[in-house]
């Protein structure tokens, strides 16, 4: 256990979480983390026991050398601060991890105790899951949230969702509960590339945390890395006539469903986001098989446009009708 010591006086902290597995599908929740911490150079000042909460044959440690000395990496759940400079500066800290192999209850109470001697003002918490949407099309983004009072005033969907759930929901009631403001947002995955990486999920997901939490995010090469994503895909999709066929078909569905998206609202959104991003000043960058569903993750409703409020359970087959949160 790495102690908090060290760590300075935060300026209205978020914190801002995901975890490897059943949650992360396309590893697109896990890669946002990853690159928010990259890009803001975050530090570590604690990391949870791995004996507490993982089971080493699922998850095992790794070796490796360093300097000819044999070390080993367990695998664990990492915190990181990293500050956000600009007009108006704020802290975020960056939980990243794998999903708890047990005693859920205790690890998210841990989560929370770091989050109040932090002054947490918020929890946003990302996850992906597999779903019935074509890649050739932006990728969906849900938020939502357990309180009716923040789903209001942040425009985000109140859950509703009954039914199997991972972390990602465990660690939303804990926060409920403990009278923490807690957020999740969810990206959907086409099931038929569910291989990670996901670059323009990942990419999806950062876009509505810079809207949820009014930042400025650096992206980098993150934007190329989607196009080279979906060009990749285009390519193979083009060799499999049935494939190219069922993306139309998801295609011309989406295309449907989105139509009253096709709103002022919606690109007064995309106009404000541009502007953010032409103004310098907002924050500052230098701180702190391929198309098989081979994934165990969870997945969207077959027959709704957009992901459900919570996270789904392991899906049979690619066309299944199960439910999903």
């Amino acid at each position: 256990m790495i102690e908090l010591e060290g760590v300075p006086e935060l300026i209205d902290p978020v914190m801002v979480a995901a975890f490897e597995g059943w949650n992360d599908a396309g590893d697109a929740a896990s890669g946002a983390v990853a690159h928010l911490d990259r890009e803001w150079k975050g530090e570590v000042f604690a990391a949870l026991d791995a004996e507490d909460y993982y089971d080493f044959q699922v998850n095992r440690p790794t070796v490796f050398l360093e300097h000819g000395v044999r070390k080993i990496t367990w695998p664990t759940t990492r915190l990181s601060v990293v500050r956000i400079g600009g007009a108006k500066p704020r802290d975020l800290v960056l939980v990243r991890g794998i999903e708890p192999s047990m005693r859920w209850r205790s690890f998210c109470n841990e989560l929370l105790g770091f989050a109040h001697e932090l002054g947490v003002e918020m929890v946003v918490i990302l996850g992906a899951l597999l779903g019935d949407t074509p890649h050739t099309r932006p990728v969906p983004v849900s938020g939502v949230t357990s309180d009716p009072d923040l789903a209001r005033t942040m425009d985000l969907e109140e859950t509703k969702y009954e039914g199997p759930t991972g972390i990602v929901g465990v660690l939303q009631e804990a926060c409920t509960h403990a009278g923490v403001p807690a957020v999740s947002l969810w990206a959907a995955v086409p099931h038929y590339v569910s291989q990670p990486p996901n670059p323009k999920a990942t990419l999806a997901l950062l876009n509505r945390l810079e809207d949820l939490i009014d930042i400025r995010i650096p992206l980098g090469e993150l934007p190329e890395d989607a196009r080279a994503w979906q060009l990749g895909v285009d390519q193979l999709a083009a060799e499999d006539s049935e494939v190219a066929e069922y993306v139309q078909t998801l295609e011309e569905a989406r295309d449907t469903a989105d139509l009253p998206e096709a709103s002022g609202d919606a690109i007064a959104r995309e106009f404000e986001r541009y502007l953010r991003r032409r103004d310098p000043s907002a924050a500052d960058p230098s701180d702190g098989s391929y198309l098989r569903d081979t994934s165990g993750g969870p997945r969207a409703p077959k027959r709704k446009p957009e992901p459900p409020a919570e996270e789904p359970p392991t899906p049979e087959e690619p066309g299944d009708d199960s439910p999903e949160g």
